[in-house]
């Protein structure tokens, strides 16, 4: 028998509150950052006013002894009603601070940085960490912020440059991975564990070419129609004709870029016409770990002509309410989280046809 979900408890000002009556945990790798939306409805007279939380406190959000979100409380909302009276609390990971507020650097420029010794630069002022699961590549060269960006938006843009994703952790802190190679030991069969699922088979995202074309700047470096022409990607899954041209950033072929550009739109665009949503009982797999994101997991649904996949759990929502307890989750094929390869600071031999580097 799987082991038991355990109560979602929420720690705050050195008190642990329990015995919600409405819970909702959401965690994504494309989520930034935790939230978390949980109501109290009092079974006796008076119960509701043991319960005080104010907007702003440092908090934890448990499920049983697992740790799922730290951060801090956004909103605190009571209400009454001639029949009840409710409190709902509502918070985010630390990390809603990269993502709200302004970065702040000594000056709008950086350089000859790595992504993690940046990301711990716009961290540190509000006290989150940075930890890298994965090889972070060679420091930046040189990289300009603008006016009011926020440290997330910095990150994000940087992330990309090194095929990174970057999510927040259950400890509040940042963490910058790849797609993970971790898996749970047990997944999803139909049958057995999947309460409610629907896949999505789309074409509409996908094209049977890629064209990458750059925007040349000088006049005289056009030859023939075709002269500006990068690089081509098809996908052969593709039925039918469908062309789609893709302008080069800055006209860049450094360093195969526009290979690498090609082929991400194609893996991209593949990767995102196929994804399930299912709704399990449990918030826990087989082995008592709670569903993560960023973890393989297999997938067997002949119903819905899954017969058998290894696919990246995107985003992962506990709840608890008056129909029980459930977890959704969205699973994506590890194609689906591919950053989009950029470059930060074209050169002037991305920019300049005949002069490209080696």
């Amino acid at each position: 028998m799987p082991p038991l979900d355990g109560d979602l408890s929420l720690v705050t000002g050195g008190r642990k509150l329990s015995g919600w009556q409405g819970v909702r945990v959401t965690r994504g790798i494309e989520r930034m950052p935790s939230d978390f939306d949980i109501v109290y409805t009092e079974r006796f007279p008076g119960e509701a006013d043991a319960v005080v939380v104010k907007p702003g406190d440092a908090c934890e959000v448990k499920i049983g002894d697992d740790l799922v979100i730290t951060g801090y409380v956004d909103r605190f909302i009571p209400s009454i009603s001639p029949a009840t009276h409710t409190l709902r609390v509502i918070g985010r990971g630390k990390c809603q601070d990269l993502v709200d507020c302004s970065a702040e650097w000594p000056s709008n420029q950086i350089s000859s940085a790595t992504v993690l010794a940046i990301a711990e630069k716009l961290a540190d002022p509000y006290k989150i960490k940075v930890k890298a699961l994965s090889d972070v590549g060679e420091p930046i060269p040189q990289i300009n912020l603008l006016w009011g960006e926020t440290p997330y938006q910095v990150i994000e843009r940087i992330v990309r440059a090194r095929a990174l994703l970057a999510y927040d952790g259950p400890d509040g802190n940042l963490i910058l991975a790849r797609v993970g190679s971790e898996r749970h030991r047990t997944g999803f069969e139909q049958g057995v564990n999947i309460e409610a699922a629907q896949a999505m088979f789309g074409m509409d995202l996908r094209f049977s070419e890629y064209v990458v074309r750059r925007l040349s700047m000088s006049s005289v470096s056009e030859a023939g129609s075709d002269g500006d022409i990068l690089v081509t990607v098809t996908d052969k899954a593709v039925p039918r004709r469908r062309k789609r041209y893709i302008i080069a950033e800055t006209g860049i072929e450094a360093a195969g870029l526009s290979q690498r550009r090609g082929l991400w739109e194609a893996a991209r665009r593949a990767g995102r016409s196929y994804y399930v949503t299912l709704t399990t009982t449990s918030w826990r797999d087989g082995d008592g770990m709670l569903w993560t994101p960023n973890r393989r997991v297999s997938l067997k649904a002949p119903a819905l002509k899954i017969d058998s996949v290894d696919w990246v759990i995107s985003e992962v929502t506990y709840r608890r309410d008056a129909q029980g307890t459930h977890a959704d989750l969205v699973l994506m094929p590890p194609d689906a989280f591919e950053p989009m390869p950029i470059v930060l600071n074209p050169t002037l031999a991305d920019v300049i046809p005949g002069q490209v580097q080696p």
